[in-house]
């Protein structure tokens, strides 16, 4: 590779570039679902662990005379992985309004060029 090779592949990669209609429509979707998504996959983690809690103490594989706390404890689970998906919808549809107009402003744009 020339000089000129490297220094114009250079340019291309650190010049400031100007982006298209299509490379900020991907970022504005990538922007409204990635709070909702990453909310889903750590609330849901944490919900099921304390599930998976609740449920060894309650078969007593941990704490040695307290199913009842184990069940309390898994109750609480399963009402956090159920609420999980109810809050990862409003989170999305929260993010969608703010962003709606914007995308579909670009969408438009680029659908009558």
């Amino acid at each position: 590779m020339t000089n000129k090779q490297y220094a114009n592949k250079l340019i291309k990669q650190y010049g400031s570039q100007e982006k298209t209609d299509l490379e900020r429509l991907k970022e504005l979707d990538k922007m409204v679902k990635r709070p909702a998504i990453i909310f889903g996959y750590v609330f849901g983690s944490i919900s099921t662990l304390i599930l998976g809690f609740g449920m060894c103490v309650a078969m007593e594989e941990i704490l040695k005379g307290y199913m009842w706390l184990g069940i309390g404890v898994g109750v609480i689970g399963i009402g956090l992985c159920l609420l999980t998906y109810p809050i990862y919808k409003r989170i999305l549809s929260s993010r969608k309004e703010k962003y709606c107009e914007n995308i579909l402003n670009l969408s438009n744009k680029l659908l009558n060029e």
